[in-house]
């Protein structure tokens, strides 16, 4: 896990759309894989939040959208939904589950359907054969983040993707934060894997602390 003062010291080095990428990892709690296949009908501003579809074990949830983060959010969809623009009037459309691209045909040309985070060039399906834009590999992300962490000076920790998310969860408990909100915010089906973190804080409960503490 990082602290605070770790979390800035890492997000402080890294630039535009990477940055972007870890601030959300680490400020809605998503997995990398989660956070690469956004697509722009997923983000709420109104609400300021974030639909996670098809997470792990096939599970949709809704987590929390940084009200901080919605400036640069907005201006990145601006930026894909150019791109997504440009592709449909050459014909191409965004990369679809396979069966909503037979069933809605259309749908990859339309805005709502664009990656948040656009691959920099065209692919085939790996299913349906057509040619398509997906979203961009994790790969590059992590050599950003790579970077940022040797220059941050932070030696004592490994520090990957998923720190955020684990830091994030970490975080939200040492403030006080039900676990079962947690639980729902992280998306694990048993709550049992959400204590992990109290145990990590060293508190059985999140929140609760010796009374001798108090006085």
């Amino acid at each position: 896990m990082l602290t605070k003062g770790e979390v800035a010291a890492v997000l402080d080095k890294l630039r535009g759309r990477d940055r972007l990428i870890f601030q959300l990892l680490y400020g809605s709690g998503l997995r990398i894989s989660e956070c690469l296949r956004l697509r722009v009908k997923d983000i709420d501003f109104t609400r300021l939040s974030l639909t996670v579809v098809d997470g792990k074990a096939r599970k949709d949830r809704t987590t929390l959208l940084a009200s901080s983060l919605t400036d640069s959010l907005r201006r990145q969809i601006k930026h894909s939904l150019i791109i997504h623009k440009q592709d449909a009037s050459k014909g191409v459309g965004v990369a679809m589950p396979g069966a909503l691209e037979r069933k809605y045909p259309q749908a990859a040309y339309t805005p709502a359907w664009a990656f948040v985070f656009p691959s920099s060039r065209w692919c085939e399906h790996p299913i349906t054969g057509s040619v398509c834009r997906y979203h961009i590999h994790p790969t590059g992300p992590a050599r950003s983040l790579s970077s940022a962490v040797k220059i941050s000076g932070i030696t004592s920790k490994r520090i990957t993707s998923r720190t955020f998310r684990h830091s994030f969860a970490t975080h939200l408990l040492e403030s006080g934060a039900d676990i079962r909100t947690v639980q729902e915010l992280l998306g694990h089906n048993d709550v049992r894997t959400t204590q992990i973190y109290t145990h990590v804080i060293g508190k059985h409960y999140a929140g609760t602390m010796s009374p001798i503490d108090t006085i």
